[in-house]
């Protein structure tokens, strides 16, 4: 049973994630220390920020060059490749064993592609245009469905941003 805010956003399973992510990191530093060692614990720990903040200074770095070299590559693409680094480079800083598990795997490219197709398929793509004419609002509204076919993959190997073929 999920419990909602008065704006519709799920609270109870959030609640949950900050809960018990903290108690499952503590627990993984205590197994691992107790195995490797504090040092050992600590220096991983300090690397996994270094390679989280080195992936965040390069993402921001692999934006400008793209933005002044013009964008070769279709945008949903260069979005889609750009949130998963992101968001494993924030993954990577956080301390934690479990946190910087998850910041590796979402560098994977086949787990992105994957990722990518599933929220797509679950996607359902919503715009309107709207215009005022005095008191008068006229619009268009469109709601696109997910399709039933394959859609192209942006993430495949032909389409990378880093591919140097395009």
């Amino acid at each position: 049973m999920s419990t909602t805010s008065p704006h519709g956003i799920v609270t109870l399973p959030l609640l949950l994630l900050f809960v018990a992510l903290p108690l499952i990191e503590i627990a993984l530093f205590i197994a691992i220390g107790s195995e490797i060692g504090v040092g050992v614990t600590l220096l991983l720990i300090l690397a996994g920020a270094f390679l989280g903040a080195a992936i965040l200074r390069g993402q921001q770095a692999r934006a400008v060059a793209m933005m002044q070299g013009g964008l070769n590559v279709a945008p949903g693409t260069f979005l889609a490749q750009g949130a998963f680094r992101v968001l494993a480079g924030v993954l990577l800083i956080l301390p934690g064993f479990l946190t910087d598990a998850l910041g590796l795997v979402l560098l994977i490219p086949p787990l992105q592609r994957a990722l990518v197709r599933a929220i797509g398929a679950r996607a359902t793509v919503r715009s309107a245009h709207v215009w005022q004419q005095g008191d008068i609002v006229e619009g268009e509204f469109t709601v696109r469905e997910p399709r039933a076919e394959a859609p192209r993959d942006p993430l495949a190997p032909d389409r990378r941003i880093d591919d140097q073929r395009h």
